[in-house]
């Protein structure tokens, strides 16, 4: 029963292979005007309102499903442009905080060798890691501690990355085992024998009362010669006293002088400005060595 149902099936499709063939070699061969081709002009007139009316009918399911398809796409391709977008943006920002750390390292770097060797000093590199958020309380903190060899009243020097801007910037606080508070020198408590690279003229370099950001060269006397533009630097010990021993070393950068009130007379006030912005810092370096009890 099977093999006959089989081969029954096997005919018809022969059959209707035969007369597709047929069909064609007829339809090929005939005219235009030919029989075939009326009989499928027919069945296309009758076709195609049906076909038409089918078209306008499921045109709003086709836009429908085409704004599905494409919002979906532009959903996929805004997602991958704000990807790539966040990522050109971290790129950027690595590559300026790199840009700004090779600044301040270069500046430490500087710093090494002029105005003279700092290596016998024991500098110890430390990033900053947050400051006080107020102008009175001044003070920055830092990675580095006693681990280190960081101890209280050790002097710290920092560039700002600026070509000009290295220099003293205060001295250790307190130091903990992996951190340390530094004050900065535009703090009242902090105050650093100081002199005027040409000239020689002394004084103590300390915040204006009431102007933190403005430092002053105490102490001067009314016939030294201090001019605005004229550069102040550590004194050092000045004593052979092992009991006077200045915690800053000798001819660290401080400030340029700005402006002189009263000059020439015993109220003089030497004016200074920084060399490093100490809003500014990033890196600083920890003398943790005295050399010649800094003479």
């Amino acid at each position: 029963m099977y093999d006959k149902t089989v081969r029954r099936r096997r005919a018809v499709l022969a059959l209707l292979v035969v007369s597709s063939l047929i069909l064609l070699t007829a339809y090929f061969g005939e005219s235009a005007a030919g029989g075939l081709h009326n009989v499928q002009r027919g069945i296309l007139q009758v076709v195609s309102p049906i076909q038409e009316g089918a078209s306008r009918a499921l045109k709003p399911f086709r836009d429908l499903f085409g704004w599905v398809g494409d919002t979906v796409d532009a959903k996929g391709d805004l997602s991958q442009v704000r990807k790539d977008r966040d990522q050109w943006k971290q790129r950027a920002i690595a590559n300026e905080a790199a840009v700004r750390d090779n600044a301040h390292f270069r500046g430490l770097l500087g710093l090494d060798r002029a105005p003279r060797d700092l290596a016998p000093y024991g500098p110890v590199t430390a990033r900053v890691i947050g400051q006080s958020p107020t102008l009175w309380y001044v003070q920055i903190y830092i990675d580095k501690g006693t681990s280190a060899g960081v101890r209280e009243n050790m002097p710290v020097i920092a560039t700002d990355g600026r070509d000009i801007g290295t220099g003293l910037i205060g001295k250790v606080q307190v130091a903990a085992r992996g951190s340390a508070v530094v004050r900065l020198i535009t703090d009242s408590s902090v105050a650093v024998p100081a002199r005027l690279l040409k000239g020689g003229a002394v004084g103590v370099v300390s915040p204006k009362v009431g102007n933190p950001r403005d430092l002053i060269l105490k102490y001067t006397r009314k016939n030294d010669r201090i001019e605005p533009r004229d550069v102040v630097v550590t004194s050092g010990t000045t004593s052979r006293r092992r009991d006077l021993e200045s915690i800053y070393p000798r001819d660290l950068p401080i400030g340029q002088v700005t402006r002189v009130d009263e000059a020439g007379t015993d109220a003089q006030e030497v004016h200074l400005q920084p060399f490093v912005d100490l809003q500014r810092i990033s890196f600083v370096q920890v003398l943790t060595r005295k050399v010649d009890g800094n003479r």
